[in-house]
């Protein structure tokens, strides 16, 4: 039996042995005994990785500027800063999503990884941190608690970006087909009941409205996330750090990220304030719970085939039952649906982390970075899905559509300034009684002569997509 290489590295708590491959050190050791919760290492979340090596970035190229780090340390740090943004050693940030200490093993784990790679540019052996030191060097003028929150802001950025993107790649979509949809005349519905008529243009019309008002509202809570505390170390007051360097840090990490980053007026505020999280996460759980909802109805307008409401047809995507034959699900809906209970979920779990901080720092915001990332990222990928394998291949049946608006007792609602409120609700009543339709019950009684009931009951008329024909007047 052979054993594995290993080198000993040294904390407060004592000396360690670490497998000699790896690129993280003791306090990653440790955080990886401490907290085996989910089994999820941090890299799972590749933008709070490259978020990370980028605040370490900014740092070192500051720090050299303002004459703390040395050259040739400050350009291997930067090197390995550089090979991570890039997608290199991901694997070796493997704490655990959820930890203890405000996401010092986070903080850790990059400094070790980074000052390891840096050693290995150098052409040092992995652990000689007489050299390049993870705390002394890759940490200088940094504390978790403004490295941690810039790094998870940065990522949160990049994910809301891509939430963005693909609500309004459902706007297209749902554009699209209101526009394919227009002439199609439907009965709209109010608490499952017949209401009065409408085209189902209008309907997905409306799905594009409403899914491109949360977008809208994403970019807004993104924006909150820009302001930052980087600079303030430990509590705000930016203990250990050069006047200039708050300043000097969130200009080189501006340029680095691309991000309209801003360093926060008051950076014991900043610290200690979790309020744009919880924005963030109100906008996304927002936008789950209306696409959620937009899901329900095209559940709803698909059931059938034969004896639902059978308006529409979704793309059939998979087989549905391994007892049914020919049964298809709409698994896609289902699948969103089930995506908006998480980001409900996650909210919460987002609302009660920000309320239990404490004092000058809030000690849960590995579980809000969990949480917000998690509902960002599934969000964007079922709306992504939803558009490309659902909305976008979705049919209609004009004919069935037609055949339930005159079959209703729904459009004498159009009849009530011809005929007036009490005479309308007689017709609806014996319509009901006798299942003859209301077009059929008017003729028969002359109430409306031929060519005013078309008029009326014309699509223009019935779904305000024309000047109405008829007065409206007082009665």
């Amino acid at each position: 039996m052979t054993t594995q290489p290993t080198r000993t590295e040294h904390d407060l708590l004592g000396d360690r042995d670490i497998p000699a491959d790896v690129y993280y050190g003791v306090h990653t050791l440790r955080a990886l005994e401490n907290f085996p919760i989910t089994g999820v290492p941090i890299s799972r979340h590749a933008d709070l990785v490259v978020a990370l090596a980028a605040v370490k970035q900014a740092a070192a190229e500051s720090n050299r500027e303002l004459g703390l780090l040395d050259d040739t340390i400050a350009d291997a740090i930067i090197a390995a800063c550089v090979d991570i943004r890039n997608g290199a050693l991901h694997d070796q940030f493997v704490v655990d999503e959820i930890q203890g200490g405000a996401g010092t093993s986070s903080n850790m784990n990059a400094n070790e990884v980074i000052a390891n790679r840096a050693l290995e540019i150098l052409g040092h052996p992995r652990g000689a941190y007489r050299v390049i030191h993870p705390l002394e060097h890759v940490n200088l003028g940094q504390s978790t608690n403004d490295v941690y929150p810039t790094a998870v802001k940065i990522a949160l950025g990049s994910a809301s970006r891509s939430l963005a993107a693909a609500l309004r790649g459902l706007v297209t979509h749902c554009a699209a087909k209101s526009d394919e949809f227009a002439g199609m005349l439907k009965l709209g519905r109010t608490q499952l009941q017949d209401a009065v008529p409408m085209t189902l243009g209008q309907e997905f019309g409306a799905f594009a409205v409403t899914i491109g008002e949360d977008a809208d509202r994403v970019d807004e809570a993104t924006a909150l996330i820009a302001e930052i505390n980087l600079g303030g170390t430990a509590i705000g007051t930016g203990l250990n750090t050069h006047p200039e360097y708050a300043a000097l840090v969130c200009g080189h990490l501006r340029e680095i990220t691309g991000l309209p980053l801003t360093t926060a007026g008051d950076l014991v505020e900043a610290t200690s304030d979790v309020g744009s999280f919880v924005q963030l996460s109100g906008v996304t759980k927002r936008a789950a719970v209306k696409v959620s909802k937009i899901c329900n109805d095209l559940r709803l307008l698909s059931s059938g085939p034969r004896t639902g409401l059978g308006e529409i047809n979704l793309p059939a995507v998979q087989a549905g039952s391994s007892i049914m034959p020919g049964k298809v699900n709409p698994v896609i809906p289902e699948m969103v649906n089930q995506v908006a209970f998480e980001v409900i979920g996650n909210d919460l779990t987002v609302t009660m982390a920000a309320e239990a901080g404490q004092l000058q720092l809030n000690a849960f915001e590995p579980i809000i970075a969990r949480a917000l990332l998690s509902s960002l990222t599934h969000l964007t990928a079922a709306a992504d899905v939803l558009g490309d394998r659902c909305i976008r291949g979705i049919t209609a049946n004009p004919d069935r559509m037609r055949d339930m608006v005159f079959g209703s007792a729904g459009i004498a609602t159009a009849l009530n300034p011809l005929l007036g409120y009490e005479a309308a609700t007689a017709l609806v009543a014996e319509a009901i009684a006798t299942g003859a339709s209301i077009p059929d019950l008017v003729r028969r009684s002359a109430l409306v002569d031929d060519d005013v009931l078309d008029r009326v009951l014309s699509p223009e008329n019935l779904c305000g997509t024309g000047q109405s024909p008829l007065p409206i007047t007082a009665r």
